[in-house]
């Protein structure tokens, strides 16, 4: 999928990018508190949806704050682990949402699309893997 593949280029940036420099206490808690506002206020647009629009809507939700709180640790305190973590939440996020939309399917598509996305994630962890064994 093409999203993955962005996906692990976004994510090998973060690992090249690991020392950027760090924030201080102050903007990290400011920064945190803006993640947590800003996925109530996604979350409560989701309530507008109905049935699995809904669960689509509510797991990209959650994919943006987990995403968004590595981010945030990665800023704050650079590291190969952290970008790891990055990583690893950007992948977990597309393959929740992946799931999820393949949930409006059913049969051999429904199938097929769950074992696509669970190929892309196994993939994007392999990435993962490959590009913390070079550093």
């Amino acid at each position: 999928m093409k999203k993955t593949a962005l996906m692990i280029a976004l994510a090998t940036g973060c690992l090249i990018g690991a020392q950027a420099s760090a924030m201080t206490k102050d903007e990290y808690k400011a920064e945190k508190t803006k993640i947590e506002a800003q996925y109530k206020s996604d979350k409560a647009q989701c309530d507008t949806l109905k049935d699995n629009a809904k669960d689509v809507c509510e797991k990209e939700a959650k994919g943006k704050e987990n995403v968004a709180k590595a981010e945030l640790e990665q800023s704050y305190k650079p590291s190969n682990s952290h970008a790891k973590k990055v990583a690893e939440a950007k992948a977990t996020a597309a393959y929740d949402v992946a799931k999820e939309k393949c949930d409006d399917m059913s049969g051999d598509a429904k199938n097929a699309c769950q074992s696509q996305a669970k190929a892309d994630h196994e993939k994007a962890k392999a990435d993962i893997k490959a590009m913390v064994a070079k550093k």
